[in-house]
C-alpha cells in the first residue's frame, strides 16, 4: 500500500518548516515561551533540525522542522529530514510555504512513510500527515503511489521478480485502471518477429516475453518502452561477482514506466498510452547468444555480439521497432543501460537524450519544479562510425570504451524512424539512503516527464 494523506481529523499537529534565513522572523512570530524553547532546544533552521512542543498535558501541540537556507540546492525533500525526527502523531504543514516548494514539502513528507517490507517486518512511521492547504493532494498521492510502485518492483529480489511476475505486475496495474494488456512470450516471439527479445531471453528457463498495455482513446500518442531484463547475468561474458549483486535493479526502466503509467492513468490525462516491456532474463546455458553472433532485429538490421552483457539495447531494439510502427506522437523509452552514465553523471541524476525540441526545452524546467533531476546529453552523429562493424550492420558494443552511453543511445535510435524520440539512461537505485528516498530502487526521470508532457504533447 502506498502512503496517503491522513483524513483530515481535529487531533492534527501544527507543523511548520522554516528556512534558516527566516529564523529570526519565524521566532519573532511566536509566543515568548514557545521561542525561548526553540532556542533553548538550539534549533536553527538547519536541515534536520526538529523541535517539538507539549500542551499542559504532555502531549505534543506543535513541531517545527528547518529546511536549511532558502537556496540550497545540495538536499532534495529537505523538510522529510526532520520529519524523520518528529514524534507520534498527525502531522500538518501549516501555511508558510507556497507553490513548487510546498509541493516539494508534502511529496517528500508522505514519501518519508515508505516502507518496504515484504519480506522482514520493518517499523512503521511514527508520523502520519493530513495534506496541507493549497495542495492538489489527489495529484500528489497519484505521484507517490507511481514511485512506491516503482520502487517496490525494483527492491523485489529477482527469485520473485522474474518475466513472469513482472509480467503479472503489469496485468494487475492494467485491471486497476481498466487497460489492457497483451503478451507474447517464448516461441511466440519468433513468429510475431522479436528475434532479439527471444535471443537475450532464451537461455533462462523463465520465459521472454514482451508485454504490450493501451489506454485510453484520445488525445496525443505517448509510448513508454521500459527495459525488463530481471536479471543480468551478463550471459557468456560473465559479470563478476561484485558486478552481478544489484542485477535485480536491472529490471528499473520497466518500473519505472509502469509508475509513470500509474500516474498517467490515475490522473486521467487525455493521452492514447502504450507501455511495451521486453521482459527477459540474462542467463548461461547451451542456448545462450555467443560473442561474435550476428542477430537480426525486428526492423531488418543485422547486429554483431561483441558482447553478451550489452543485452539491454538489444530487447530494446525490437519493443522501439514495435512502438515506431504505431507512429505515436512520441515515443520515450528508460533503461538502466550503461555504467557509462553512472560514471559521467553520478546515481542521483538521469541523463536523457532526445529528438525533440519541445522536450529539450520542458523537460529540465519541469525537473527542477517537481525535484527530479535530470540531465540532458547529447546524440552526437560523429559518434555513429563507432556502433558500425565491419561484418553487420551494427555493433552492440563498440570496442574502447569512449562515450559509452552516447553510443548505446544512438544505437537505439537506430530503430526509430522519425517519431520524436526521447531515451533515459537511468540507475534506479539510492546507494546511500536521503531524506524520503531510503537506500534501495528509485524512480528517477518519471515525476519530470509527467510535468514536461502538457507542453510536449500539446495538452
Amino acid at each position: 500500500m502506498s502512503p496517503k494523506f491522513a483524513a483530515p481529523s481535529t487531533n492534527e499537529i501544527q507543523l511548520s518548516a522554516i528556512y534558516s534565513d527566516d529564523l529570526e522572523k519565524a521566532l519573532a512570530g511566536l509566543s515568548a515561551a514557545d521561542a525561548s524553547w526553540l532556542k533553548v532546544n538550539g534549533f536553527d533552521g538547519g536541515i534536520g533540525a526538529c523541535v517539538s512542543i507539549a500542551n499542559d498535558e504532555g502531549h505534543v501541540a506543535r513541531a517545527f522542522i528547518g529546511l536549511g537556507a532558502r537556496n540550497q540546492t545540495r538536499v532534495r525533500f529537505a523538510a522529510a529530514a526532520g520529519a524523520a525526527k518528529l514524534l507520534e502523531g498527525t502531522y500538518k504543514l501549516d501555511a508558510g510555504l507556497t507553490g513548487t516548494a510546498l509541493d516539494e514539502a508534502a511529496f517528500g513528507l508522505l514519501m518519508s512513510t515508505y516502507r518496504f517490507d515484504r519480506y522482514k517486518a520493518v517499523p512503521a512511521a511514527k508520523q502520519s500527515f493530513a495534506a496541507p492547504s493549497g495542495v492538489d493532494a489527489s495529484r500528489l498521492e497519484a505521484l507517490v503511489a507511481g514511485e512506491c510502485l516503482t520502487r517496490d518492483l525494483i527492491n523485489t529480489p529477482a527469485s520473485d521478480m522474474g518475466p513472469q511476475e513482472l509480467e503479472a505486475a503489469a496485468r494487475e496495474l492494467a485491471v486497476f485502471h481498466g487497460a489492457d494488456c497483451k503478451v507474447i512470450q517464448e516461441e511466440d516471439l519468433l513468429d510475431h518477429n522479436f528475434p532479439l527479445i527471444h535471443t537475450v531471453g532464451r537461455a533462462s528457463p523463465r520465459a521472454p516475453r514482451l508485454i504490450d498495455m493501451t489506454w485510453g482513446a484520445t488525445g496525443p500518442s505517448l509510448t513508454l518502452v521500459g527495459k525488463g531484463v530481471c536479471f543480468d547475468t551478463g550471459g557468456l561474458n560473465l559479470k563478476p561477482g561484485a558486478s552481478m549483486g544489484l542485477m535485480k535493479k536491472d529490471m528499473g526502466g520497466a518500473a519505472t514506466v509502469l509508475g509513470l503509467a500509474h500516474m498517467i492513468m490515475a490522473l486521467k490525462l487525455d493521452i492514447k498510452l502504450r507501455v511495451l516491456i521486453p521482459a527477459v532474463e540474462n542467463s548461461v546455458d547451451g542456448s545462450a547468444f555467443r560473442p561474435g553472433d550476428v542477430l537480426k532485429s525486428r526492423k531488418g538490421m543485422t547486429v554483431e555480439i561483441n558482447n553478451t552483457d550489452a543485452e539491454g539495447r538489444l530487447v530494446l531494439a525490437d519493443a522501439l521497432a514495435l512502438a515506431d510502427e504505431g507512429k505515436p506522437d512520441h515515443i520515450i523509452s528508460m533503461a538502466t543501460l550503461t555504467g557509462a552514465a553512472r560514471v559521467a553523471v553520478g546515481p542521483d541524476l538521469a541523463p536523457f537524450y532526445t529528438t525533440d525540441d519541445a522536450m529539450a526545452r520542458a523537460l529540465p524546467q519541469a525537473a527542477s519544479e517537481v525535484a527530479d533531476p535530470v540531465w540532458q546529453m547529447p546524440f552526437h552523429d560523429p559518434y555513429e562510425r563507432m556502433i558500425e562493424p565491419q561484418i553487420a550492420d551494427l555493433d552492440n558494443a563498440p570496442a574502447g570504451g569512449f562515450a559509452g552511453s552516447i553510443t548505446a543511445a544512438l544505437f537505439l535510435r537506430r530503430f526509430v524512424s522519425d517519431t520524436p524520440y526521447t531515451h533515459f539512461d537511468i540507475y534506479g537505485w539510492n546507494p546511500v539512503a536521503a531524506p524520503a528516498r531510503p537506500k534501495g530502487g528509485a524512480g528517477q526521470g518519471a515525476r519530470a516527464l509527467l510535468a514536461a508532457l502538457p507542453e510536449v504533447l500539446g495538452l
